[in-house]
């Protein structure tokens, strides 16, 4: 079973070794699910989510206008398996040629995945065996509001 899961900050989380390391959380189920991303992936998701333009088109903001020039969409994301430490999405789309609709699934990271669906405003879901894996109680993740970017 699949549940609409949404954003709930972009953040610092402490990783194994003790290191900080930027990390997205989704709240699915209500339960938190926190994924480790690089430093470039959590500046292009607050960008996303502050629908602040960068100064150049960043990677999803390119993907999403050449999707958008070749008759397509993106419906929606899904995370949907988490193997040896490691999330794995999918994109779901849509094309439309020639007045036929064409479904398409392409397989991403979740961090990818997020970051387009922040830009299209599209639903993100989350598979029950994630967030059996994954998820958090809500009483163990501090989610502080910031107006500054520190990852």
């Amino acid at each position: 079973m699949e549940h609409t899961a949404r954003v709930e900050g972009i953040g610092i989380g402490m990783g194994g070794d003790g290191d900080r390391v930027p990390a997205v959380i989704l709240e699915a189920r209500d339960e938190f699910i926190p994924i480790f991303i690089t430093a470039d992936q959590a500046q292009s998701m607050h960008l996303a989510q502050r629908g602040e333009p960068f100064e150049r088109p960043l990677t999803h903001d390119l993907l999403v206008e050449m999707i958008a020039e070749l008759g397509g969409a993106i419906d929606r994301i899904r995370i949907d398996e988490l193997r040896n430490g490691t999330f794995f999405a999918k994109v779901d789309a849509e094309q439309y040629h020639g007045g036929e609709r064409k479904h398409l699934v392409f397989d991403a990271r979740p961090s990818d995945a997020i970051a387009l669906a922040l830009r299209v405003e599209c639903d993100i879901y989350v598979s029950d065996e994630v967030i059996d894996q994954a998820g958090q109680p809500d009483d163990s993740i501090d989610i502080v509001e910031s107006e500054e970017e520190d990852f």
